[in-house]
């Protein structure tokens, strides 16, 4: 859903409400679930750190970008905070930094997503 969100907020050709509207909502509806999960166990979604962690970590890393706020769920924020402190966690992000991003022109986005000039009219 975030990804839907992702597309909708950053890429699409034009802004469409109903979508923006549908996908947010629903990102937001799901940070609620490892924000329960978290109110259950200690510092991880699954009790002790585990690949449930490293995989959720990285759709919540861009809440601000999806337009949300970690202090609606603050299990969750404990959490991003807890991990943002771990030193392979940090190694990692470094890494992230160091490559190059390409930046997409519009030729590259229309093959991505499969868009015509005719979807435009």
């Amino acid at each position: 859903m975030e990804g839907q969100n992702s597309r909708f907020l950053f890429y699409a050709p034009k802004q469409i409400p109903y979508a923006l509207n549908r996908y947010g909502k629903e990102v937001a509806r799901l940070y609620g679930a490892p924000d329960r999960q978290l109110s259950q166990t200690s510092d991880c979604i699954a009790g002790a750190y585990s690949i449930a962690d490293v995989t959720c970590f990285p759709w919540i890393m861009t809440h601000k970008a999806q337009g949300l706020s970690l202090d609606v769920y603050p299990n969750l924020k404990r959490w991003f905070a807890t991990l943002r402190t771990r030193k392979t966690l940090q190694s990692g992000l470094a890494v992230g930094k160091k490559i190059k991003s390409t930046q997409m022109n519009d030729a590259m986005q229309r093959r991505l997503y499969g868009i015509s000039n005719a979807d435009e009219e």
